[in-house]
């Protein structure tokens, strides 16, 4: 019979290893159910954006374990895209395919979380408006509910518009029409989606909201480029 000390230490040896596989299947679980719960969220973030943009607001109100119960969280459904969209531009011939990255991020992780904060910009922009011109304090938990809001039509913006610029760069400007095209279609998509959304929360015409969509989508695009040099920079510099 073990002594006591080895017995305690036995069992706790045995709770360890259950609760590491209670923990692998709860994450196979997860896994798996992306493969229903993503092409729904891609879908309804596609066809109804705004009722997708409110949506995100009220389930932030349920409690934690509750909240997007149907559909893949904001930033989850951002970083799968932006994932998904690595693969097939990977996938699709391009004048920079023999580009060389800096080392770090030869990594598909590091790559992925570096066009995570990149694009992250543009739904981060939107919200920062919106908490701006609503005159609220701007913290932590007042910006969450408009980034996560913003997350959804970015989303599908960013996977569009990427494939769009995809088609460009193939070789020969084989592509060339038809990226212009996607490229147009998604920023027209995008931009209905936003004015509806500061139409609806900041009480602003169909103008105003066309004018402050379009100031705020090019300073996005300004603050994107600059992040990305600035990364591009940091990382063939790291040592």
């Amino acid at each position: 019979m073990l002594p006591v000390p080895q017995r305690l230490m036995a069992t706790g040896t045995r709770m360890d290893f259950m609760k590491l596989l209670k923990s692998l299947e709860d994450l196979l679980y997860e896994m798996v159910s992306w493969l229903v719960f993503y092409p729904i969220t891609m879908w309804r973030s596609l066809v109804s954006p705004f009722r997708m943009m409110q949506y995100a607001d009220e389930e932030l109100e349920d409690r934690p374990e509750d909240r997007y119960s149907d559909t893949l969280s904001p930033p989850l459904f951002l970083l799968l895209t932006l994932l998904l969209a690595q693969a097939v531009s990977s996938a699709i011939p391009s004048t920079y395919a023999d580009a060389d990255l800096p080392p770090l991020l030869a990594s598909t992780a590091n790559l992925l979380l570096a066009r995570g904060v990149i694009f992250g910009v543009l739904p981060l922009v939107m919200a920062v408006t919106l908490v701006r011109r609503k005159a609220i304090r701007l913290t932590r938990e007042t910006l969450r509910p408009p980034f996560y809001s913003q997350c959804y039509v970015a989303t599908v913006f960013v996977f569009v518009a990427g494939l769009g610029l995809d088609l460009l760069l193939i070789p020969h400007h084989v592509g060339l029409t038809a990226g212009i095209a996607v490229v147009g279609v998604a920023t027209i998509w995008y931009g209905s989606a936003q004015v509806r959304w500061f139409k609806h929360d900041l009480g602003t015409s169909t103008a105003e909201g066309a004018a402050l969509f379009v100031g705020r989508f090019i300073l996005a695009i300004l603050v994107i480029l600059a992040v990305a040099l600035m990364i591009g920079w940091a990382l063939r510099n790291w040592k």
